[in-house]
């Protein structure tokens, strides 16, 4: 079993999908369905994973990038979504991806005197719940700020309004790339993982009960069937329409869009990440790979589900809220990129479709048809309990006692080793030529796989240095995507197994026909497909159409 994800692997895994009865068969390739597929294949079942499009397309790559306890939903009095989500942010940063989560300070400007008592009691009970869950991984605790001290950490933050402060930890991510560890991680314990591979059906028995799927083979034509004693729908923001193919509806999607903007480095002067109240709900700033992230925005959708856009107004929102604090206001000019995604809340019976902030963010697994467990709602943080209670809820459909889950216990790929390579930084930097901020850069993107990227460069030195119009990715990079983990169009590459998409007004326009020149051997295009390729990538909704 190889966690290597390529065109050869892809059909491979389709041949062992085809053949046979398995035990789960997992509908969304997002943190939550990686997730099943993980928990699933560690105890000992059988199980595909099938995703229309790319690993971690939707929802997965467009979040806001924290894991994160959720401070704001104390204000909700929902003392137990924090905590476990507390739980998993420290478990993560500790055992399962200490390469792609670290700790990261965030800091609650304080803008009157009433508010030190009523903000400290819930930074103080958020700390104190992240003591208690046992699993701090050397977390930082919280602490109060005079306005003093917050001009020397955020000489940005205007103290004109901002008073004083209160700092605390949470974690800072690649969302993308960490569902792509998860499901990387899943097929090297044996789960069958096929991008591409639209559900177009659910196969019932006479009784009504799921017993497979049918699948239509967006990359290679054709469709095929697989046959499985359970199916799991973790398709997020379509988890209703998946249900319905078989036949059900007992539940009902209110997609939440949210929307970030990337910000020159340079656009706000701080050592910490800031949070504050907004019109609606939380304004976040947040450091992210040498930008920084500004979001969010929470407000109902019901547009494309496969392609949600920032508006004007969104930007507006978001500049109008984050200025207001801000001694040098972040101007249009300082943005880099946008996206937008959607949150798959569960909607109540007569929910207010007008506002979602107020939606639960817990989750709930439902068994409707026979046959077929629907996990949907949740925190991206809490993937792993969701998928652990799915997987329970498929056993016990399945009329089979199966082992605990061991996934608390189960780094992720390229996590183990991870600090081995750290401490041979120099010696790679030597080795290969390239810079050694280069190599930093590439450790919290590839942890202890970085010697693999690297190795190609000893062949051909032009695959190490950095490929122009982008923020330094180097050739390898791209190849190493490519060819070991599962990407198979350019935007894959560009907007998730990279961040060129969002890193540069033009959204990396201007580097795609060099990038996929680059990849093209590996994946066998022609010169048709790959202008193809790139009149698709350019052809998406970019920033500077927004502006």
């Amino acid at each position: 079993m190889t966690s290597t994800l390529s065109p050869s692997t892809r059909k491979d895994a389709i041949t062992a999908a085809t053949t046979g009865t398995h035990d789960l068969v997992v509908v969304g390739g997002g943190v939550t369905g990686a997730g099943v597929a993980l928990d699933a294949a560690s105890r000992g079942l059988s199980v595909v994973l099938l995703e229309a499009g790319d690993l971690a397309v939707g929802t997965s790559s467009r979040s806001g990038k924290t894991m994160h306890g959720g401070l704001r939903y104390l204000e909700q009095l929902n003392f137990s979504l924090v905590f476990g989500a507390l739980r998993e942010r420290d478990l993560t940063i500790k055992t399962l991806a200490p390469h792609l989560v670290g700790h990261e300070h965030f800091l609650y400007p304080l803008q009157h005197q009433w508010e030190k008592p009523y903000v400290g009691a819930g930074v103080g009970l958020y700390d104190a719940m992240a003591t208690m869950s046992k699993r701090t991984g050397g977390a930082p605790h919280a602490r109060y700020l005079s306005r003093k001290t917050v001009e020397r950490e955020a000489p940005g933050l205007d103290t004109n309004v901002v008073i004083a402060g209160l700092q605390y930890p949470d974690g800072r991510m690649d969302d993308a790339r960490h569902t792509l560890a998860v499901a990387r991680t899943a097929a090297s314990y044996g789960a069958q993982v096929i991008t591409y591979a639209k559900v177009t059906g659910v196969r019932t028995a006479p009784d009504g009960r799921a017993t497979g799927v049918t699948v239509e083979d967006v990359e290679g034509g054709g469709s095929f069937d697989v046959s499985a004693r359970v199916v799991v729908n973790a398709a997020g923001v379509w988890a209703a329409e998946i249900q319905q193919l078989a036949g059900a509806h007992t539940f009902s999607i209110a997609p939440a869009k949210g929307v970030h903007l990337l910000v020159r480095k340079e656009a706000f002067d701080s050592t910490t990440g800031i949070l504050s109240k907004a019109e609606d709900s939380v304004i976040i700033l947040r450091k992210w790979y040498g930008h920084w992230l500004l979001g969010t925005t929470d407000t109902p959708y019901s547009g494309d589900k496969s392609n949600p856009t920032a508006e004007k107004e969104d930007i507006d929102y978001l500049l109008r809220n984050v200025n207001k604090l801000l001694r040098r206001k972040i101007e249009r000019s300082d943005l880099l990129g946008t996206y937008a995604g959607l949150r798959p809340l569960l909607a109540p019976a007569g929910a207010d479709a007008k506002s979602t902030s107020a939606l639960s963010r817990d989750h709930a697994v439902i068994e409707a048809p026979m046959g077929m467990v629907t996990i949907v709602g949740g925190k991206y943080t809490t993937y792993r309990p969701m998928a652990r209670d799915a997987v329970d809820a498929a056993a016990k459909s399945l009329g089979r006692e199966i082992p605990p889950t061991p996934t608390e216990n189960l780094p992720l790929v390229g996590a183990p080793g991870w600090l081995v390579i750290r401490n041979q930084l120099p010696a790679l930097s030597a080795r290969y030529g390239v810079p050694q901020p280069t190599l930093e850069r590439m450790l919290h993107r590839y942890g202890a796989e970085l010697p693999e990227v690297l190795a190609p460069i000893a062949g051909d030195e032009a695959l190490g240095r950095p490929v122009p119009y982008t923020s330094g990715y180097l050739p390898v990079e791209f190849i190493y995507a490519v060819t070991r983990e599962g990407a198979m169009t350019l935007d894959d590459v560009l907007t998730r197994r990279t961040h060129v998409a969002i890193e540069d007004p033009d959204g990396g326009v201007a580097a795609a026909e060099g990038i996929a020149a680059l990849i093209a051997p590996v994946l066998r295009w022609d010169a048709a497909r790959q202008k193809e390729e790139v009149a698709a990538y350019e052809a998406q909704p970019r920033l500077a159409t927004i502006l």
